[in-house]
């Protein structure tokens, strides 16, 4: 098998082929990411899902890694290492902790008060599109919506909002050295701006999320300055990317799928199961966050030696013939839809309500509202980003 680079535009642009071959001829694969370090990719659905159970497989690097290994470890700057301090990078019993901390502020409550204002956004976003005839679907609809919502309820102010954006492009986008280097004043920006507006929340608390966060009580536990810090950059980051390549994505395969596009038009009825579908089917997030194994661990007659980076890939056990009937087929009616788009196990997906409820208000809307969208350009033209974990248009033109 040809290397694998998963983090390069042409690979993400149809992944699935080299999947499929994966989880045939090796399900635990061993690859080198551009920044040289070697990792493994488990692709089969049954696989996948052992390893976002399995503790052995730790988040923590420091946790897993030989005082040697953690030695050859890229160095980062130290005003970046409170962003560690964030549950997606913890295990238990921290991750726990914080968990059930955020948990408090991050409320169903919460989630359903916005639903009035995502069905208002989307509108206001089609408006402006109506009188364009032209827009871009992802800078113009698929990214203002979480975008404004993630950052309304953490209470960000509205002229800074594409500041989160360009930000947050550059820490997904981070594949390679270089990347890194030019993530750093970045980043350093991004962390004195968010600072700045923790601080003001703790002199004077509003009704939104930092201030809640900043309340947030288990017994006599709160959130460090750290883990607020790293936990706000989280929901910020992971608020928002995820749910621009949902609503993107899923635009672009019904698009694709116009029997799948008019089935749900004739009965909007199905959003909620074609949803799932455009999950399972699109899969936004490709890969899950890294893990890394804490002792040597044999996985299908394979061992992946200890300190060493791993991938639980869940697009390609979204698609694994084992255990979906025809999976590289879109079904908007499909039953036990058991996508694992929002991973598995502990470190599942805490904010997949509102990714779910924004992607159903959004594409429902668009459908509604759009009944002639077409692509405004060829198939083939459309290009993806790289990056390691997201699975993302640059651009998609429609005409409206």
């Amino acid at each position: 098998m040809n290397p694998i680079n998963i983090a390069s535009p042409q690979f993400k642009a149809n992944p699935y082929p080299i999947y499929a071959q994966l989880r045939a001829e090796s399900p635990v694969h061993r690859i080198m990411l551009p920044s040289k370090q070697p990792a493994w990719l488990v692709t089969r659905y049954d696989d996948v899902v052992a390893v976002l159970k399995d503790e052995r497989l730790v988040k923590d690097r420091t946790n897993a890694m030989t005082s040697e290994q953690l030695g050859k470890q890229p160095w980062v700057p130290g005003f970046m290492k409170p962003l560690a301090r964030n549950m997606l990078d913890l295990d238990a019993p921290d991750h726990t902790r914080l968990r059930a901390l955020v948990h408090k502020a991050f409320t169903p409550r919460l989630i359903e008060h916005m639903r009035e204002r995502i069905e208002r956004l989307t509108n206001e976003l089609m408006d402006t599109a109506e009188r364009k005839g032209s827009i871009d679907l992802v800078r113009d609809y698929a990214l203002p919506i979480p975008t404004t919502i993630i950052a309304e309820m953490l209470g960000i102010p509205a002229e800074d909002h594409h500041k989160f954006n360009r930000w947050s492009n550059m820490m997904v986008n981070t594949a390679s050295a270089i990347d890194m280097v030019r993530l750093i004043p970045a980043m350093y920006r991004f962390i004195a701006y968010l600072r700045g507006c923790i601080n003001q929340r703790r002199a004077d608390p509003q009704d939104d999320l930092i201030s809640a966060l900043l309340q947030a009580r288990e017994n006599d536990d709160r959130l460090s300055e750290d883990e607020l810090l790293g936990m706000v950059v989280l929901l910020l980051v992971a608020g928002h990317e995820t749910t621009v390549n949902l609503i993107a994505s899923g635009s672009l395969a019904l698009l694709e799928n116009p029997d799948q596009m008019a089935k749900l038009r004739g009965d909007p009825t199905l959003i909620k199961s074609a949803l799932e579908e455009l999950l399972r089917y699109t899969t936004p997030v490709q890969n899950a966050t890294e893990r890394y194994a804490s002792q040597d661990i044999t996985l299908q007659g394979v061992t992946i030696p200890r300190g060493e980076l791993v991938f639980a890939v869940l697009a390609s056990a979204n698609r694994d013939e084992n255990q979906f009937e025809n999976p590289d087929v879109m079904d908007i009616t499909r039953e036990n839809n058991r996508h694992l788009a929002f991973s598995n196990g502990i470190h599942y997906c805490l904010g997949s309500p509102l990714a779910r409820m924004e992607g159903q208000i959004a594409i429902q809307n668009l459908l509604r509202r759009m009944p002639n969208l077409h692509l405004a350009t060829a198939r083939d033209s459309l290009r993806w980003r790289g990056g390691l974990v997201v699975r993302a248009l640059e651009k998609l033109p429609v005409a409206v």
